[in-house]
């Protein structure tokens, strides 16, 4: 299938509630810096910690982006001390990647969520987000998106994987989204619904249609992915081509954050550093995702050929190598946060999860 021109070089958590879940629903120059934009990224709401295990995939935390070497691993409890002790080394590479292969169902919300509050926790500021799944509840799928958006996660969908339904919208909320693998949507369909008419059935469909469209202009995507999301047959899947990825939000750097960061960047690092970091971004990719020879790159060759180009841009940046392009990729943070253990009753989660959600032996795909 063919690459979809994405941005890598910039790569880079809910619980199940006690009460019965609601129905679900599967399915050139230099730029001038304006005023903030008045779309915002929503606040990720408050944390529930009660116990809660992945029902519908596994999980495994890595230290590093490189997957072949470093498949990670498996995540046994979503409890917060669990979680911790399988990040605490990435303290040390400043950098986090959750693979996640499965349904987007509220546990893998909850994973998005608790997995972003423990990384901020312990100062890990790069988060990547490994995707393979098949799609699931929208309402999950808002849920997590949210988490993501407020946590700087980046999304990726490598070669060997893809992201269909559902999971679409998570793509919606990356800061950056690297897809090499097929991504495809079609039409949602409600699932423990209450209704016993035509007319409750569609009433309950209008909640979630304004959930949904407001969640896509929160996080900058299109409103035609609602529209492919209504009209595309359940049966069938529309697979998204590169255009439109782009054209639909779903690919690349983020619109939303990209003008947030281009005001704290203005401030903090300069506009030579924003004018060379968008001269980097039209060379990489020319020369990064659109190989001479046509052969099409997963995820880690774009990234090599990323890191070779940067330095003609001067990045990394001395006065802002956090910042800087593929910064993840640059090794240790300079300064490992303190990792005291708090008191037993500070401890959010403390209680183990009741059952296990992967099998230790288990590698990912």
């Amino acid at each position: 299938m063919p690459l979809r021109p994405l941005i890598a070089a910039f790569c880079l958590s809910l619980a199940a509630c006690a009460r019965e879940a609601p129905p679900q629903t599967n399915a050139g120059a230099e730029q001038p810096v304006t005023a903030a934009p008045v779309v915002q990224r929503a606040p990720q709401a408050a944390i529930d910690w009660s116990p809660v295990r992945l029902e519908a995939g596994d999980a495994w935390i890595a230290c590093s982006a490189d997957y072949h070497a470093d498949a990670g691993r498996p995540v046994l409890s979503l409890a917060y001390t669990d979680l911790r002790k399988l990040m605490q080394d990435c303290r040390a590479t400043g950098l986090v990647r959750v693979r996640y292969v499965g349904k987007v169902t509220a546990s893998f919300a909850a994973l998005a969520e608790r997995s972003g509050d423990v990384a901020a926790d312990l100062g890990i500021g790069k988060r990547i987000l490994d995707l393979d799944s098949v799609g699931g509840h929208v309402e999950a799928a808002i849920r997590a998106g949210d988490a993501i958006g407020e946590n700087d996660w980046t999304i990726w969908v490598r070669g060997d994987s893809h992201c269909y339904s559902a999971c679409v919208l998570l793509l919606a909320a990356g800061d950056m989204r690297v897809v090499a693998g097929p991504v495809g949507i079609h039409r949602m369909i409600r699932v423990r619904s209450s209704a016993t008419s035509r007319k409750e059935l569609g009433a309950e469909l209008r909640q979630v249609s304004e959930d949904l469209r407001n969640y896509l202009e929160r996080n900058g995507a299109s409103v035609e992915v609602y529209d492919l999301m209504t009209t595309v047959p359940n049966r069938t899947l529309h697979l998204l081509d590169d255009a439109e990825l782009a054209r639909l939000g779903l690919s690349g750097e983020n619109a939303v954050e990209d003008d947030l960061d281009r005001i704290r960047l203005a401030r903090e690092c300069g506009t030579d550093f924003l004018r060379r970091r968008d001269l980097f971004r039209r060379a990489y990719e020319v020369q990064c995702l659109r190989p001479v020879d046509g052969s099409e790159p997963d995820v880690d060759a774009i990234n090599a050929c990323g890191l070779g180009l940067r330095e003609r841009f001067g990045f990394p940046d001395p006065r802002c190598p956090a910042a800087s392009p593929m910064a993840e990729l640059d090794g240790a943070v300079l300064k490992i946060p303190d990792l005291a253990v708090e008191p037993a009753d500070a401890v959010p989660g403390d209680a183990a999860d009741p059952v296990p959600a992967a099998d230790a032996s288990q590698a990912p795909r």
